[in-house]
């Protein structure tokens, strides 16, 4: 009997060449800065913000695209001919629209309608499409529904923001913090404060903590709406809220796949207009606007600042820029459209005042 061979093999020429201009396109790029956030000497506690809005797209997202494309090229799913589709709400699409029209793909990213104005200019920029949907929860599907329909990936971030990074290293965002922590007066910080929107970059920093055997601990923050909290309360991977967040790259109506709450310890809800008050108060002490996510961050690395005070502790958090806020010139920094969604700034900068004079937490 002649035995069945099936070769499925192809040329390889555009396979090593779109990995080898993602890797050209990463040896080009510096890593981001570790800034430290002015807080009073006598407290004898040191904050530092992972500065991920220098990347060339201007967020965080930029690492996990970079990461996606090359796990999916890797895999077999992308090739010289596959259109790439994406379910975001804005900073990932940005992002994957970059490495998309670095290898001559096109890029859709199906997403909200409203989402902002300035984050759709920016994917247009980079040479993608918009795709809207008047239902967040309908993205998932509506992405691999178009995907099908014209014989593309569709890349889920959700699914596979924390198996596409190398948690061990590998120039991941937890080897480059801990490296460029080395030399501080407090190298191990005591906390390492994330948002989750895939939650991708909570596990890459959960695992590698417990891998490298630090005595870190994560805290998770996330904003009103988000099913994340919820899941980790009760430890269901089914929780939902069926709701958008009104902060946007944090805060998903569903658990995601790519969430790993077993190495979180500690998730924290932020109402809305905290982030949007801290991020206004960052603004002004950086000399520079940050983004909604970024006040979620602050808001949630002040409260365990105030408790290590306290406690009488000294030690470090870290946490992390997300994007930069000049693309929410629409939304977060203008009055009226805070006004518009019945959300009142007043107390939470009453608290962050007083956390600033004082050290206290009254939030």
């Amino acid at each position: 009997m002649t035995p069945t061979v099936v070769d499925h093999s192809r040329p390889r020429d555009w396979l090593e060449g779109a990995v080898r201009l993602i890797d050209a396109d990463a040896q080009r790029s510096a890593d981001t800065h570790l800034l430290r956030y002015p807080l009073p000497p006598e407290w004898n506690l040191h904050l530092y913000l992972k500065d991920e809005s220098t990347h060339v797209t201007g967020s965080l997202k930029h690492r996990l695209a970079r990461s996606l494309f090359l796990y999916a090229l890797c895999n077999g799913w992308v090739t010289e001919d596959t259109p790439v589709i994406e379910a975001s709400s804005g900073s990932t699409a940005v992002s994957e629209a970059y490495f998309a029209k670095l290898l001559g793909l096109d890029f859709v990213a199906v997403m909200p309608r409203s989402t902002s104005p300035a984050k759709i200019a920016l994917i247009e920029a980079q040479g993608g499409r918009c795709h809207f949907v008047d239902r967040p929860a309908e993205i998932y599907t509506e992405a691999q529904r178009l995907a099908a329909e014209v014989g593309g990936h569709y890349m889920d971030q959700f699914t596979h923001a924390e198996r596409a990074t190398d948690w061990r290293g590998n120039n991941n965002i937890a080897e480059s913090i801990f490296q460029q922590m080395r030399l501080e007066q407090h190298p191990i910080p005591e906390w390492v404060v994330v948002g989750a929107g895939t939650g991708g970059t909570s596990a890459t920093i959960g695992r590698y903590i417990r891998y490298r055997r630090h005595s870190t601990r994560l805290l998770v923050v996330d904003p009103e709406n988000s099913a994340f909290i919820g899941g980790y309360e009760t430890g269901s991977c089914d929780h939902q809220t069926g709701m958008p967040s009104r902060i946007e790259g944090i805060g998903r109506p569903r658990v995601e796949p790519s969430f790993v709450g077993q190495v979180v310890d500690r998730m924290v809800t932020v109402p809305d207009a905290a982030s949007i008050a801290a991020a206004r108060h960052a603004s002004t002490v950086l000399g520079r606007r940050v983004g909604g996510s970024t006040g979620t961050n602050l808001w949630g690395a002040f409260s365990v600042l105030a408790e290590m005070l306290a406690a009488g502790r000294s030690g470090s958090v870290v946490t992390l820029i997300c994007d930069g806020g000049e693309r929410y010139a629409g939304t977060y920094f203008d009055d009226d459209w805070v006004r518009g969604q019945g959300l009142y700034l007043a107390p939470p900068a009453a608290v962050l005042e007083t956390f600033t004079a004082t050290g206290r937490w009254t939030g």
